[in-house]
């Protein structure tokens, strides 16, 4: 009897146990096995992300074409061999100008490009990498979740099938690990951003990558209020003809006592999840004693960094614009060239309002 009984109470324990592990995992979301990291790696006046979770690595943009090798060395540095997914968010030079350089690096199990092609050397090139190593692109599909390990992310963007302007094509993801989570825009612009409201997905995210560098066309306030973030990243180089981030976007942020990275003013930024709470390897740009230089837009960039391509051409009329141009010619009008000598050479001529 008194061994029965002792039975009976180390059963009891074995099932009182096994119901408070069932409470945990539920409480944590997930079974938490080694940190989540987000490296927002500083490649001047363009994105490009590192997400490692244990042996899983992920890669969104790879910044303008010069920085190919720079995120290379960054990622092998850190361990990377194998890209489990590979992003292009958008065929703008300054996101997807050094992922050929990767791909030819590193093994790629699946790489995401939105269903739009581009007119450029840069698109071009990258087509030829992934087809030199027998991949497949996968398009985008708004809802779709995939594992990252013990992360998962989720495609929120694009919501048309076109836009007038490549922006919007980005691919917008929200990354979830444990109770933390992550929102990656790319350079969505208002337009991307209104149909990801119109979804009612749960925006809410702890740290924001805050769209366009931080151009006033991005970052509205009605998205702004649901992604409700912690902390905001704005991918940024220094002293950019652009002035980037716009100081109304800054003020946004401000506002709602968001704490703001920046690669202009922070360098690289690595922010560590450990399910429960996000730890930046820096302060925030809040914190600095730098500020940072402003241009008009008669003044030049001395870095020479570019947001998007240098020109665009409009096909009817023969004439070649800054991106910047009010009068750009709708995007199934347009073509890049990657300086002035290329569109001259073509047969285009400067723009009387832009002058380029």
């Amino acid at each position: 009897e008194k061994a029965k009984k002792n039975l009976q109470t180390e059963e009891s324990k074995i099932e009182k146990n096994e119901k408070t592990n069932i409470e945990n995992k539920r409480e944590d979301k997930v079974i938490i096995t080694d940190d989540l990291e987000v490296h927002f790696i500083d490649v001047g006046q363009g994105d490009c992300i590192l997400i490692k979770q244990d042996e899983y690595n992920m890669l969104i943009d790879a910044g303008d074409n010069e920085y190919g090798q720079t995120v290379v060395n960054y990622l092998k540095q850190n361990g990377v061999s194998t890209l489990d997914y590979i992003i292009g968010t958008h065929p703008h030079a300054d996101h997807i100008g050094g992922l050929d350089d990767v791909i030819y690096a590193f093994n790629v199990k699946k790489i995401i490009l939105p269903d739009v092609i581009h007119t450029t050397k840069t698109f071009e090139d990258v087509l030829i990498a992934i087809q030199s190593k027998n991949l497949k692109i996968t398009i985008p599909n708004v809802g779709d979740v995939y594992e990252l390990g013990d992360a998962n992310f989720t495609i929120l963007a694009p919501n048309s099938d076109s836009y007038d302007n490549l922006n919007n094509y980005s691919i917008v993801t929200k990354l979830e690990y444990g109770n933390t989570s992550f929102l990656f825009t790319g350079d969505a612009e208002s337009i991307s951003e209104n149909e990801i409201l119109n979804n009612n997905y749960n925006l809410q995210s702890d740290v924001l990558k805050v769209g366009h560098h931080g151009s006033n066309t991005s970052t509205t306030s009605n998205f702004l209020n649901a992604v409700n973030p912690k902390y905001a990243v704005i991918q940024v180089g220094t002293n950019n003809k652009y002035n980037h981030p716009d100081n109304e976007t800054i003020t946004k942020l401000q506002q709602k006592n968001i704490e703001i990275y920046r690669n202009d003013l922070n360098g690289t930024i690595i922010a560590t999840s450990n399910g429960k709470n996000i730890k930046f390897n820096t302060k925030s740009s809040s914190q600095q004693v730098k500020s940072p230089t402003t241009y008009t837009n008669n003044e030049s960039n001395t870095n020479n960094e570019n947001v998007d391509e240098d020109y665009i051409g409009n096909i009817n009329s023969k004439i070649f614009h800054k991106p910047t141009c009010h009068t750009l010619p709708a995007e199934h009008n347009r073509i890049y060239f990657s300086n002035k000598e290329e569109a001259i050479n073509a047969g285009y001529r400067p723009c009387k309002n832009c002058n380029p």
